[in-house]
């Protein structure tokens, strides 16, 4: 890893569900960065070079700490295992924020799992600054257990979020997977624009079925 501008101090951290971690970080000062960016992360002064993988800054921009949310993948034993052993008060070293996706104008974000992390930071500026209508959030997980920031991401959006599980039918969520024959029904495809993000088999099925569906390509922004 390279370019590590920052040291910052984990001042909280919290588990969001059975395998989702989020943790707040000291904000350094001059620190600026717009919703919807990345960063790269490493444990400062640990003996183990973590892998290279952007972890998206969930927060606002004018909030007074930074804050990572991310799926702990235990079975890898690489850099979501080691940065959730850490404890508050442990030492991380950041990059400086770089583009992963970039809000354009009102549309329909399509997120798997954690790949909703990009959308959690734009929505909230979004709804801060009264500019979330318009906007409408399918938020695909497996299990009722999976989901995380349902109630504000609810307070954001109302019945503009729908909330589909794969492996656990339920009479609160949609039950099956977001395919073509759910998108036709449920979401506007002409003219509209798309955001999507989650493992790359689910981003590009989607983006396949909304072209099929008659999409516009140059609507879809797709990132993993």
């Amino acid at each position: 890893m390279s370019n590590l501008d920052y040291t910052v101090e984990i001042q909280q951290k919290e588990n969001l569900t059975h395998d989702v971690v989020r943790l707040r970080l000291e904000r350094p000062e001059g620190f600026e960065f717009t919703p919807g960016q990345a960063i790269e992360v490493n444990i400062k002064d640990s003996a183990v070079i973590l892998e290279d993988s952007p972890f998206t800054l969930t927060g606002r921009h004018g909030q007074n700490n930074l804050e990572l949310i991310f799926k702990v993948y235990a079975s890898h034993e690489g850099t979501t295992l080691a940065l959730s052993e850490c404890r508050v008060g442990d030492k991380l070293t950041i990059t400086k924020p770089f583009d992963t996706f970039k809000y354009k104008s009102p549309g329909t974000f399509i997120a798997g799992g954690t790949g909703i992390t990009p959308f959690v930071a734009i929505l909230r500026q979004l709804n801060q600054d009264g500019k979330i209508d318009g906007n409408e959030l399918i938020f695909a997980n497996k299990k009722v257990d999976d989901i995380f920031l349902k109630d504000e991401l609810h307070r954001y959006l109302g019945d503009n979020l729908s909330i589909v599980l794969s492996k656990q039918n339920s009479k609160t969520y949609y039950y099956g997977r977001v395919d073509n024959a759910f998108l036709k029904e449920n979401v506007k495809i002409k003219n509209h624009q798309f955001y999507l993000c989650g493992p790359q088999g689910f981003s590009e099925s989607i983006k396949g079925h909304l072209i099929d569906l008659g999409a516009d390509a140059s609507k879809i922004m797709v990132e993993y």
